[in-house]
């Protein structure tokens, strides 16, 4: 079993509903062994959308890389993901971010999740369940990866909040 990272991000209909139901469908087939709280994130590139919800979980699982791809893909299409604005609105969102220390390069996915270490909305809930996770590329703790970047970019990058169904902050 290999111990991976998934990104889960939802801007359509009630999010808080499809993020649960997409980690009940992980689950069916991958052990789920911590989710981060929700946080409510503001879109990064098309801004005219509602916000997100993300969260991260970390799952046990005995998929090779592209079979995991290939599931959560198909998760993504089952709850009716489409694909027609980059950066655009979506039900379901899934990332794979971190796949043991894997390093893998090809048409169809790239691990690490090429740029999980520049969002601060992958990294707040990342490092909520494993801030010791190491990025395997740039050979750094998850902790110094967010440090580092809230250095840099400041806290006007990603707006980032803690989720309250009541929306308090």
């Amino acid at each position: 079993m290999i111990e991976s990272y998934i990104g889960i991000g939802s801007n359509i209909g009630d999010r808080e509903e499809n993020i649960e139901k997409a980690i009940k469908k992980i689950s069916d087939r991958c052990l789920v062994q911590k989710k981060s709280s929700l946080y409510e994130t503001e879109p990064i590139g098309f801004k005219e959308q509602n916000w997100f919800l993300n969260n991260v979980i970390s799952i046990q699982t005995q998929y090779t890389p592209t079979e995991l791809q290939e599931f959560l893909q198909y998760v993504e299409k089952e709850m009716g993901r489409i694909e027609n604005i980059p950066n655009g609105p979506r039900v379901i969102d899934l990332d794979l971010l971190l796949y043991g220390n894997l390093i893998f390069n090809s048409e169809e996915l790239e691990i690490p999740h090429p740029r999980f270490h520049q969002r601060k909305f992958v990294l707040v809930p990342l490092y909520e369940i494993a801030p010791d996770a190491v990025h395997p590329v740039l050979k750094k703790k998850v902790s110094e990866l967010l440090q580092e970047l809230q250095n840099t970019r400041g806290e006007e990058h990603d707006k980032v909040y803690l989720y309250r169904k009541n929306g308090n902050y």
